[in-house]
């Protein structure tokens, strides 16, 4: 047996958290080699973008992906944990390029790509081993060994190879289609890089004149300034105003173009005139009717959103904004403008810079999504991957089933350049998996690569089986693969989950992990989505220097149930400070009493008293909730049972109850079995809170009597049936509830702390008196009673004495003797007098129909809510006085 007989001294957390963690980092700890003769569980981290810091959602996170992968390694699986991070395409360019323009005034094009990229690997360089020395900061027990980047040698390997047999099998193709385009980042952005949000616009009505008659359609427009793009009028062939109009031509105008009025059952005859005007090239849904109908698309602006040749020489660059308004001047001044209208309408803005989002049509690469999709959608359906909580599958098969194809090209340098190249002679595409340095049609030496780089989801998609270093067969995929969980947010389910789904059913023939468990966002303390144009962003790191990482992760899970939203209270984060600093009090005073310690001693259970039967059956039962919540991903639940037998039974109760024996005991036998029993269950209640809190846990494991030679690798606790004594621990509980009734009473009648009373009990039963009888001294030590009396059957009740009842006994305080009843009489009058006041004044606010009319319901019922408490404590004062008259 194995411990650290220094002192303790007093808590202070950075103290001992870096030094624990390079401890077990340095010992390999973190590192377990594929052994198929165990069994296996293993987690992908999911990766956090290489352009900041650690945010307090990557810190829940992370911390709920360690609790497990402690708790796993403990049970004695054969643990992986894949650590990495994630280049973010679009996020880390626009950073770096904000840092060129600002640093050298300078734009990526004035350096060249070789040199810019040069710029953003420095940054991620910079940028990445921060992050892992925070991700580290929190605990995180991940395998430094495995970790991965999406552009590092193996996951570039396995993106090609997934790029070209996706191109092999007709599902990825290009093509020039509408998509949604950034004029600031200057890329295309697939559906979910899209924030919609609404935004307060108009509808402006503007009349087509028809051909050869004197007359016009009406259409109603929210941008007027793509006019010039239009190539057709739609109405809805069911609609009896329009049908007239079927098959005559219009003059577009400003541009003076003839179109024709077509029939499309896609037009809402509801909405607007019931006519609208057709704009392929910058409109997704106009798109599609130009293809069905084939219109001529023609583009009207630049890629940096002005306005090009095609919208006129009077509009040729202006802004998108300058443009409408100049339009919409020359509409009235035409006297082609009806009117306008007031519309409340949502506008897509790209999710990195914010700015507007431009419907383009533009060549790009495209994945076939609909053959992708029905292995994914089964996998869930048969329960092969189980969402935790269940209800987000609804998310999950909403998206996949109603997907378009997936834009994965990007106008961008930073990324997994497209592996596709373009001879220059005989205008072919080649798409390999080696770089080319010839065309393989003509074998001409005039190719270039597609500029293009992936989408970064594209890459983050392979991540569950790339880091594993597919296409190789490995050791790692054998053991690890499937991966048993994926810790997430609900709002990447369709950015990433399904994602990983698709791409992993298709190439690996499996799922990518059994379980995905959702959790929700951390909000502030009011309830708001943490950002920086709030300011109420708590940084994880700075937490940590101030509580300690124990605290600030004891935080996140005690307020955490599966999927759903938690709020952030730093006045938690102190209390969890202080809950580490009861543990560490407890086993400060453990030690302190084990200086004659006998490592070989074992009590026989007739040794055993009333106190230690119940402490030790407390925490079998602990130990077997706290698992059971672990198997079912109830991981603040675990927790909340590890705090409630640690500060309550272990701390508040047990420990008060040992002290008589270690301090006044002459039966040696008798100490020896409380100080076993006060380790044993310690050591094994600290091995239980391991997962949550790590870095005390171990610290105080290694100051006590235990096996091995660190706390990360002991077994987990397991519940022994030879200490499980239901009917004495049912006993020991009676006696608590009878304890804290005597508590409760000597408070509510403000008996001081140290006055000792004498305690009058009337058992129901004889063998309940012979418990009393037996257990008198828990009444002395722990409810202040200076001497107890047990009344027999049918014995007289004491008159003028308080008395709460408890199964199987009735519980008497006589307080003549303990309180001034003149003084305690005034008090309560005093508090009557105030408490009055205030029902008065509720009375009086809620009989106010002014106040009732005007204020808030929720307000109101607070109010409510106020004075039915006010009127609950008159009650009790009232009944104190009563009881006070009796004395």
């Amino acid at each position: 047996m194995k411990w650290n007989k220094e002192s303790l001294g007093t808590y202070s957390p950075n103290d001992i958290e870096m030094k624990w963690y390079d401890f077990w980092e340095q010992n390999g700890y973190f590192h377990q080699d594929a052994d198929p003769s165990r069994k296996p569980f293993s987690i992908v981290m999911p990766p956090p973008n290489v352009t900041g810091q650690l945010h307090m959602g990557h810190a829940l996170d992370n911390t709920l992906q360690d609790i497990l992968i402690r708790f796993k390694r403990m049970e004695g699986y054969n643990v992986a944990w894949i650590p990495g991070t994630d280049h973010a395409g679009i996020a880390t360019q626009v950073k770096v390029e904000q840092q060129l323009a600002k640093e050298e005034g300078k734009t990526r094009y004035d350096i060249g790509r070789e040199e810019f990229l040069k710029r953003v690997w420095a940054w991620k360089e910079q940028y990445g081993n921060r992050i892992e020395q925070q991700v580290r900061r929190l605990g995180s027990s991940c395998d430094w060994s495995r970790k991965r980047f999406t552009m590092d040698d193996i996951c570039a390997r396995a993106v090609r190879e997934v790029f070209v047999s996706l191109y092999e099998k007709g599902l990825i193709y290009q093509g020039q289609r509408i998509t949604n385009w950034c004029p600031q980042c200057h890329t295309a952005l697939s559906d979910i890089e899209v924030d919609h949000s609404d935004v307060q616009g108009h509808l402006w009505y503007v009349k087509y004149p028809v051909v050869g008659e004197d007359d016009y359609i009406m259409i109603a427009t929210t941008r007027p300034e793509t006019i010039m793009g239009d190539t057709a009028v739609a109405v809805n062939p069911e609609d009896e105003r329009m049908k007239r109009f079927i098959g005559k031509k219009v003059v577009i105008p400003l541009v003076n173009r003839e179109v024709e009025v077509i029939a499309d059952d896609y037009v809402d005859i509801g909405f607007g005139t019931g006519a609208v005007k057709i704009t392929p090239a910058h409109d997704p849904n106009d798109f599609e009717m130009g293809q069905r109908h084939n219109l001529e698309s023609i583009m009207i602006m630049n890629l940096d959103g002005t306005m090009n040749a095609e919208a006129g020489a009077k509009y040729e660059g202006m802004t998108r904004e300058d443009c409408r308004k100049a339009v919409v001047a020359d509409l009235e001044e035409l006297g082609l403008l009806d009117h306008v209208e007031e519309l409340n309408h949502a506008v897509g803005h790209c999710s990195r810079c914010k700015t507007t989002v431009e419907p383009f049509s533009t060549k790009q690469w495209f994945v076939k999504m609909k053959p992708l999709t029905t292995a994914a959608l089964k996998a869930v359906a048969d329960k092969e991957t189980q969402f935790v909580p269940d209800r987000f599958v609804k998310t999950y098969n909403h998206w996949l089933e109603d997907v378009h194809d997936w834009c994965i090209s990007r106008q961008l340098w930073w990324g997994h350049q497209i592996p596709a190249w373009y001879c220059d002679d005989c205008g072919e595409t080649s798409v390999s998996r080696t770089d080319l340095t010839e065309c393989p049609h003509c074998h001409s030496k005039h190719i270039h690569q597609d500029p293009d780089v992936l989408d970064t989801w594209f890459s983050s998609a392979l991540w569950p089986f790339s880091t594993m270093g597919w296409p190789d067969t490995t050791e790692d995929i054998k053991q690890f693969f499937p991966t048993s969980v994926l810790v997430t947010g609900y709002d990447i389910i369709f950015f990433w989950v399904a994602r990983m789904m698709f791409t992993t059913c298709e190439f690996m023939k499996d799922v990518p992990f059994r379980h995905v468990f959702i959790h929700g966002l951390v909000r502030d303390s009011q309830g708001r989505k943490m950002s920086k144009s709030l300011g109420n962003g708590i940084d994880p790191l700075g937490v940590c220097e101030e509580y300690g990482a124990d605290a600030l992760r004891f935080t996140l899970v005690t307020g955490n149930t599966p999927g759903n939203d938690m709020r952030f209270y730093m006045e938690r984060v102190e209390a969890n400070r202080n809950f580490a600093n009861k543990i560490w009090n407890a086993s400060k005073f453990v030690i302190m009493n084990l200086t004659d310690y006998d490592e070989t001693f074992v009590p026989e259970e007739s040794d055993l008293t009333l106190a230690d039967r119940w402490i030790l059956t407390s925490f079998n039962d602990t130990v077997r909730k706290v698992t059971a919540d672990f198997d079912n991903f109830e991981l603040g639940d675990a927790a909340d049972a590890v705090y409630n037998f640690i500060w309550n039974s272990y701390c508040d109760w047990y420990i008060e109850l040992a002290k008589q024996r270690l301090y006044k005991s002459e039966d040696e036998r008798s100490k020896r079995t409380v100080q076993y029993v006060l380790v044993y269950v310690l050591t094994h209640t600290l091995e239980m809170l391991h997962p949550f809190m790590p870095f005390v846990t171990e610290h105080l494991w290694q100051h006590l009597p235990h096996e091995g030679e660190s706390l990360i690798v002991a077994p987990w606790p397991q519940a022994q049936s030879h200490w499980d004594f239901a009917a004495d621990a049912a006993t020991m509980n009676t006696l608590m509830e009878a304890i804290k009734g005597i508590r409760n009473m000597r408070a509510e009648s403000n008996v001081p702390m140290g006055k000792k009373a004498p305690v009058i009990m009337a058992p129901a039963t004889d063998d309940m008196a012979k418990t009393l009888k037996t257990y008198e001294s828990y009444f002395h030590t722990l409810a202040f009673a200076d001497h107890v009396t047990l009344l027999a059957p049918g014995e007289a009740k004491p008159e003028n004495a308080v008395v709460t009842v408890v199964p199987g006994i009735e519980v008497y305080l006589q307080l003549k003797d303990l309180i001034d009843v003149e003084k305690e009489t005034a008090r309560v009058h005093k508090e009557q007098e105030k408490m009055g006041k205030e029902i008065e004044r509720l009375n009086k606010k809620l009989s106010n129909q002014g106040f009732l009319a005007k204020a808030p319901a929720d307000v109101v019922e607070k109010e409510k809510a106020k004075l039915a408490d006010y009127t609950e404590k008159m009650a009790a004062l009232t009944k104190r006085l009563e009881d006070l008259a009796k004395l």
